[in-house]
Formats: C-alpha cells, structure tokens, sequence
C-alpha cells in the first residue's frame, strides 16, 4: 500500500473508522463463519479464534499490514480453512475501509505457517 494509506491507518485517520479494529472483528467473524462460505467445509465448534496486525515498512517490499490468525478447536479436525478464512476477511476489510485513499492495494502471500493436532499431527511450514 502506499504510504499515506500506511500512514492513515497507523494514525487511526480513515474516514470509515479503526481499521484494525473492524478488521479484527470481520477476521474473527470470518473463521466463525468459514463453513458458511466454502462448499463442503464443515461447521466446527472453535473454542479460539483472534487476529492479530504487524505495521511493516520493510522495503523494497513497501508498506504493508501483515495479518496473523490463530483458530483452535476441540474436535479431530484441522481448523486451517477456518484460519485462512479470518485472514481473508480482515484483509478484505482493510482494503475496503481503505479503498477510498489508494485502489491500489494488493492482497497476497494468504497461507498456513504452523498447524497441529488433528489427523496429521504437527506441521510447521519450510518457508
């Protein structure tokens, strides 16, 4: 993203309200939902489920808000669709509440980096 859009959200300056904020509850809202959205993705009980936000200005990667969900369960499933799914909403939610400020904005790089339990036990990413 560019900038100033950094710069608006970091300084709690977006016409539409906390954007960090809103996207916490959509991403929450969107792993509670994930059933809803993906055929044959079956509902789950979760017994945990946040969304956190890192402001980098890393270049040459520019600025950019990394999202970080963390979604547990008691069942023998994997709750990944339900991670990748908060994810998903939060970032679509900052790149509505900020699209008024810069149409540019990319949203990419959505994956899981460590999951455990269930079936297949313990698997953290190589990357």
């Amino acid at each position: 993203m560019t900038k100033e859009t950094f710069d608006l959200i970091k300084q709690d300056k977006i016409k539409k309200g906390n954007v960090l904020t809103v996207a916490q509850v959509a991403g929450i809202q969107g792993a509670k939902s994930c059933s809803q959205l993906i055929p044959l993705c079956h509902p789950i009980g979760l017994t945990k489920a946040s969304v956190a936000f890192t402001m980098s200005e890393d270049l040459p990667l520019g600025h950019r808000v990394d999202i970080e969900a963390h979604v547990r369960c008691k069942g023998e499933t994997g709750v990944e669709m339900e991670a990748l799914a908060a994810v998903s909403a939060a970032a679509l939610t900052v790149f509505d509440m900020c699209k008024a400020v810069s149409k540019d904005m990319q949203i990419g790089g959505i994956r899981v980096v460590e999951k455990s339990g269930g079936k297949s036990g313990h698997w953290t990413s190589d990357k």
